[in-house]
């Protein structure tokens, strides 16, 4: 293999891509490992995960898109209409929704979410695949491959009723009483993961990207799912494995961060981008925690004197608000990395 055609298997570069957007599951599973104790707290997530894994890593992985939408003019220029409609409807849908059935609106939003973070794998692997002139067949295999390993863990899910963690809030997800259908899922699953291994193993040349991406989301969705009955290890494995290869692609992939169009080190640029999304974060969940959650006073003293609004109408007005991140992220997302966006 010539050194062009090896460095276009990764997306940025061997050593980015192993840091940042492949070894994520594999240093989730190490902590998890050497570190036991943390899944001991019956309460779930302490503080000082909550403000690691869920404010600065997942909220603060939403205002990522921001970087390959609205701040930069030429996308908003030549996607106008996109980034106009998709908040506006956004929002209305979700404020009529929550007005309607506030519980229906979070289990729509939880499986939203899920496809949007089951899609993010699909579009890695595309991006690994980009170069590639493989068998029809061959590329089928890999895609059944990521849908195994990220749709049998949440099938496994539905199936039992014992999972001591939630996606927004309690019962989010539908609890379905066909256990006797678990095991015809799991042979599938176990099936499609090995016809992958054997297919990628006994190629005239491996690909070492696709194998670490296919292997760290099998790994990361049934250890932080089914393995671990916890809300940490689903938490740390959820967020981490998403958000942080998310944010390493726009990084990279941003015309407003490319360090080579400003006098600024790249270490400034990341330390101002990193900077940006957590403090967009900060300020989005201290007014979630203000206005209706009332749940980390001591983390935003700023906010703490909200009051919740009165009345299902106003309630429902700032819930769409506040989730318009959010909601805009999951639809965006769909389009940001399509070849002609």
């Amino acid at each position: 293999m010539d050194k062009a055609s090896s460095s276009s298997r990764w997306i940025h570069s061997p050593a980015f891509d192993l840091v940042f957007i492949l070894s994520p599951p594999l240093v989730c599973l190490l902590i998890v490992s050497f570190f036991p104790a943390l899944l001991s707290n019956e309460h779930g997530l302490s503080t000082a995960a909550w403000v690691l894994l869920v404010l600065l890593i997942d909220v603060g992985h939403v205002y990522s898109t921001l970087y390959r939408t609205y701040f930069d003019p030429i996308l908003v220029q030549k996607h106008r209409k996109l980034l106009i409609t998709s908040p506006a409807c956004c929002f209305l849908l979700a404020f009529f929704l929550h007005y309607l059935n506030p519980f229906w609106f979070w289990r729509c939003l939880a499986y939203l979410a899920v496809w949007h973070f089951i899609r993010q794998q699909y579009g890695f692997l595309k991006l690994y695949n980009r170069t590639l002139q493989e068998p029809v067949w061959k590329s089928r295999l890999q895609t059944a491959a990521i849908y195994a390993a990220t749709l049998y863990p949440i099938v496994f899910w539905h199936l039992s009723s014992n999972r001591q963690f939630n996606w927004f809030v309690p019962g989010d997800f539908f609890q379905l009483p066909w256990k006797n259908l678990l095991q015809p899922f799991q042979i599938g699953y176990w099936m499609i993961l090995s016809a992958y291994l054997i297919a990628e193993l006994s190629g005239r040349s491996l690909h070492i990207p696709r194998l670490l991406l296919i292997t760290g989301t099998a790994l990361s969705w049934h250890v932080g799912i089914i393995t671990f009955n916890h809300d940490f290890s689903f938490t740390l494995f959820n967020v981490v494995s998403h958000g942080i290869p998310y944010m390493a692609l726009v990084a990279v992939k941003s015309r407003t961060l490319k360090t080579e169009t400003t006098q600024r080190s790249p270490w400034v640029i990341g330390a101002f981008y990193l900077f940006s999304l957590w403090l967009l974060a900060y300020l989005e969940e201290g007014l979630w925690d203000g206005w209706v959650w009332k749940e980390h006073t001591s983390l935003f003293p700023m906010f703490d004197t909200l009051t919740p609004p009165e009345g299902a109408l106003g309630l429902s007005l700032i819930v769409a608000l506040l989730s318009l991140p959010q909601t805009t992220h999951y639809v965006l997302d769909g389009y940001i990395w399509r070849r002609n966006y």
